[in-house]
């Protein structure tokens, strides 16, 4: 896979797919992480003297303009990280689009606007696909892949794109992939993955991949009533996916057969509703009210799990254990971070909610070895499928 240092940018218009797919209040962005992420590479290209153009998606607009999904707040975080103002096109491959690119100087920085207003990004039509591809293309003179929170996708910036110009890897990309080979090549033992998050069926091919890889696997979040209803145990109102029984007492035999230390929650914070004022109690898992919902695992869960943790070498973690956003069910979550902070371990937080976890809960993300910023594209390199955009890129 080609890097930056591949490329000779100076002076030259670089198209670099990054990842901004950030969460908004309105036009207030309430969590930057992934804007962050992709400074140091826009970063490099400056200093290197190209002429940067940025591309991202956020949200889902299908196909159409819709103001909610704007990324001129993120034009706005990006110029004030990168320390120098950055020209916001209102388009995507128009009039505007065009205007704006042409208009930059060497060290000079634009970004695009969403790139999911075109019907042509996400596109099942490789014909359709790809005529949008080509008109992207035609802004800039190379490539460079650093979004890897969509490599997952066969969209036209991530797939068809670095098929048309010279194209590298942006650093972003390079360490997320660095890191994944870590969590399945030559992996230091004891490996223990932690999983949660709502649903079992958001995770089947990865817990089916892990089970052949790993030592022990943490069951928390709403996925865990799933595999305690599979061992026969009342789970209440708590979330459940009834079609997914059998799947689960699969998993929990062939855990079993393969000597995989599969732990499950022994209590957990029982709810009236779900609200974050919700009264609650503490119950042991295997017996949930029929009346009440599991929001958080419980005080004798956190402390199995930080057990559990205690002597691993390489952890995984993806997926919240309680509903974090609620103060009173966000202890489980906390938990398990405090006890991979500082530790021993080579520790991944695998994306998504668990890194909007560690930034709301306000705890150090250089605590960890890694934070990724992809959580759907981790979990299927874990799963074992091809990635689209990392295939493109090593082309």
């Amino acid at each position: 896979m080609r890097t930056l240092d591949d490329l000779d940018v100076k002076g030259r218009r670089v198209l670099v797919r990054a990842d901004l797919n950030v969460p908004l209040d309105g036009e207030t962005i309430t969590d930057d992480g992934r804007i962050r992420a992709s400074v140091p590479t826009i970063k490099t290209l400056v200093e290197r003297g190209a002429r940067v153009v940025v591309c991202a998606h956020l949200g889902r607009p299908k196909g159409q303009v819709n103001p909610k999904y704007s990324l001129r707040p993120v034009a706005a975080r990006l110029g004030e990280l990168l320390g120098q103002d950055v020209a916001f096109a209102t388009d995507v491959v128009g009039d505007s689009a065009r205007s704006t690119v042409e208009a930059l100087q060497d060290g000079q920085v634009a970004l695009l606007e969403n790139l999911r207003y075109e019907p042509g990004e996400e596109s099942k039509d490789d014909a359709v696909r790809g005529e949008f591809a080509a008109k992207l293309a035609g802004l800039a003179e190379l490539y460079v892949g650093d979004g890897f929170g969509a490599v997952h996708r066969k969209h036209a910036s991530v797939y068809d794109v670095p098929g048309l110009l010279p194209h590298a890897a942006g650093g972003l990309v390079v360490a997320e992939v660095e890191v994944l080979r870590k969590l399945t090549e030559d992996t230091e033992r004891p490996y223990v993955v932690v999983l949660g998050g709502a649903k079992v069926s958001d995770k089947l091919g990865v817990i089916a991949n892990l089970l052949t890889k790993v030592d022990r696997l943490l069951i928390g979040g709403g996925m865990a009533y799933t595999f305690l209803k599979a061992q026969g145990h009342e789970v209440g109102k708590s979330l459940l996916q009834e079609d997914q029984l059998d799947q689960v007492r699969g998993f929990l035999e062939e855990a079993g057969q393969r000597g995989v230390e599969l732990v499950l929650p022994v209590d957990v914070l029982a709810a009236v509703t779900f609200a974050a004022d919700a009264e609650h109690d503490v119950v042991e898992a295997t017996a949930i009210p029929a009346d009440r919902e599991g929001l958080d695992i419980g005080p004798k869960t956190r402390e199995l799990f930080a057990a559990k943790l205690a002597d691993a070498r390489t952890v995984f973690w993806n997926g919240p254990m309680g509903v974090f956003e609620f103060d009173a069910f966000s202890g489980g979550t906390r938990a398990v971070a405090e006890a991979l902070i500082g530790s021993e371990a080579f520790t991944v937080v695998g994306g998504g909610d668990s890194a909007a976890a560690v930034r709301k809960l306000g705890l150090p993300e250089d605590g960890f070895s890694h934070i990724s910023t992809g959580g759907g594209a981790s979990l299927e390199y874990l799963e074992g499928k091809t990635l689209p955009g990392l295939a493109a890129l090593e082309d």
